[in-house]
């Protein structure tokens, strides 16, 4: 497979202090099945929906401390190391330098200005998600953060992404784009989010219905945080997971309604 355009969502992971519960929880609520955990590295254990590999659960590091459960997103990079570097010249921090991970490609961890956490991936003989847009898979992000002025100029520095402003709203919500292709959004946590709370990617998985799989993360014991609403997208949720990890569920054939307009910004 050809290399995705630089910044294109690629892959996305989460720690968890109890592996065994995080498989039990997104197997219930998203179908998915795992693989065998690879020992060589931290005991990393990928995720499957009708077997091809969608995400990815792993313990924390001996000595790490078990930390706060979160999904990590990771951008696709031609050269990781060159991306770092436009990292470090965006006002981005490096949270784990570039480093190779076997045949199967090399990744690095950092945050924008504002704290947002995500990853690259170079890929190797893993080029990331194998479904996507399809029940039981990734389908959509958003930097949702306390600093868009900052997200909005880091990010575009870093990938070339273009840029686009949802007008008539009163949410400040931006699109990033590679050429005519939406990949990320970009939106401001308004005042009712706690101030605990930090900013970060919001990840959505797609479901086959929103509801009954809002029902299915109750029962598994997760935390509706918002929603389910309808939108010009999809019918769609966010959650807190038993372990503290958030995330969104949406569900594409149920949108209404029409696209709001956008327009291009500098």
């Amino acid at each position: 497979m050809a290399a995705q355009p630089e910044g294109t969502p690629v892959w996305a992971d989460a720690m968890f202090t109890d592996l065994e519960g995080a498989k039990s929880f997104y197997g219930s609520v998203l179908g998915w099945t795992f693989g065998e955990s690879s020992t060589e590295y931290g005991n990393y254990t990928q995720a499957y929906r009708d077997g091809r590999a969608v995400a990815a659960i792993v313990p924390p590091m001996p000595g790490q401390g078990p930390g706060q459960s979160a999904w990590v997103l990771y951008l696709a990079s031609v050269d990781v190391e060159a991306t770092a570097e436009r990292i470090r010249a965006a006002g981005g921090t490096l949270l784990l330098e570039p480093m190779k991970v076997g045949t199967f490609g090399s990744m690095a961890l950092a945050k924008d200005p504002g704290g947002v956490v995500f990853g690259i991936w170079q890929g190797g003989e893993h080029t990331g998600f194998a479904l996507r847009d399809a029940p039981g898979s990734y389908g959509w992000a958003e930097v949702f953060t306390r600093d868009p002025a900052a997200a909005n100029t880091f990010f575009p520095k870093v990938f070339s992404y273009g840029v686009r402003k949802v007008v008539d709203t009163n949410v400040d919500y931006r699109v990033f784009t590679i050429g005519d292709t939406p990949v990320l959004g970009s939106m401001a946590m308004t005042p009712e989010v706690p101030t605990q709370v930090p900013s970060f990617i919001s990840v959505y998985f797609v479901v086959d219905g929103c509801d009954a799989a809002v029902a299915r993360v109750a029962e598994a014991g997760g935390r509706l945080v918002f929603g389910p609403i309808t939108t010009p997208f999809g019918r769609f949720a966010s959650f807190v997971d038993p372990q503290g990890a958030a995330f969104s569920l949406i569900d594409p054939s149920a949108a209404e309604g029409e696209p709001p307009a956008t327009v291009e910004v500098a």
